[in-house]
């Protein structure tokens, strides 16, 4: 089969590589729907993640199908059976999973290779994050439910609730799903990002304020000379401690802050601790998913509060990755790249 391989920093291959055989527990999904994600594009740029994938190893994690092959003592699946799968399952037994802290699992089991034509599920993901889709749920819609129950994740440890003013710092796939969620579930909200083609996307989906940030200046004082709002909760969606420092400093007193975007690693931050000692500030920061907001996520989807023609605004080829990839390092402004496995 055709699949993308990871080599290294800044080279995946396209090629034919020999599908692994199935081993009991498991089964081949043969996918009909893959999607582009940022933390992809940090691997393709680094060469690796410590956690996720070591090169060279079959690429990307986003993705919808049909189950194509069965192993041996897998039950309630069948042949033709339409699905989706997170990309990852916990072992359920050490110390975070009995702690209903399962994103935190010592022994959190990855899997790659979406960008394919066919993907092995192993068995524990078979039991733990293998969903059936309901027969309307279009694939490229139900391959968003990975970074979807991400944010729904952050959405829950940050206690967002009808009425909240929220500001949203970043308005990339996943800025523009918090924006999503926080306003379906009542609150009022800001997003202040860049590019044009992201904000008006925000503005959309549901923002009643989006504010162009640019490329230079003081983020916080670019912010407060745009709105006088009062943000009970600010989402930090861009994964840099500068944006880190700032987000603390636009939150009210007694509000919340979400360091949701992951920062280079090695990087640190310096906060004003008479700040957040006399306001109050409650500071988190959310990591991954669970199996139960990968459910809540589909749940999501499949009601239409979130559709794959809100945030997918391009397509390629799955021979035409590796140079999507360049492109995305380079700049290219979509907001997620569905990929066609299958010419």
């Amino acid at each position: 089969m055709k699949a993308a391989v990871l080599y290294g920093k800044e080279q995946v291959r396209v090629e034919e590589v020999t599908p692994g055989e199935l081993q009991r527990g498991e089964v081949r999904v043969r996918i009909e729907a893959a999607l582009t994600c940022g933390t992809d594009l940090k691997v393709y740029r680094r060469g690796y993640h410590a956690k996720m994938i070591v090169p060279p190893a079959v690429f990307g994690h986003e993705f919808a199908g049909t189950i194509s092959e069965i192993g041996g003592r897998v039950k309630g699946w069948r042949l033709g059976d339409r699905v989706v799968v997170a990309n990852s399952a916990p072992c359920g037994n050490c110390f975070h999973c009995r702690a209903g802290q399962e994103n935190l699992c010592d022994d959190l089991l990855f899997l790659n290779g979406a960008y394919a034509e066919s993907i092995v599920i192993p068995a524990r993901l078979v039991q733990r994050n293998l969903l059936r889709l309901k027969r309307h749920t279009e694939f490229r819609d139900a391959a968003l439910t990975e970074p979807l129950a991400c944010v729904v994740q952050g959405v829950e440890d940050t206690r967002l609730r009808r009425g909240q003013n929220v500001l949203v710092i970043g308005a990339g796939p996943i800025g523009l799903m918090f924006a999503v969620l926080a306003k379906h579930l009542g609150c009022k909200v800001t997003v202040a990002g860049r590019r044009a083609a992201r904000l008006k996307a925000a503005r959309r989906l549901g923002a009643e304020r989006v504010i162009d940030v640019g490329h230079s200046g003081d983020l916080v004082e670019i912010i407060r000379r745009r709105t006088t709002t009062a943000f009970d909760a600010v989402i930090e969606a861009v994964g840099k401690p500068e944006v880190w420092e700032a987000a603390v400093r636009l939150v009210r007193k007694g509000g919340a802050v979400n360091f949701f975007g992951g920062c280079p690693s090695g990087t640190s931050i310096t906060l004003d601790t008479t700040l957040i000692h006399y306001s109050n500030l409650t500071l988190l920061a959310s990591f991954h998913h669970t199996p139960r907001t990968i459910r809540q996520a589909l749940k999501y989807i499949e009601s239409g509060v979130v559709r794959a023609a809100d945030f997918v605004d391009g397509e390629c080829f799955l021979e035409e990755l590796p140079a999507l990839l360049a492109q995305m390092t380079a700049g290219n402004q979509a907001v997620k790249t569905l990929v066609r496995v299958r010419g």
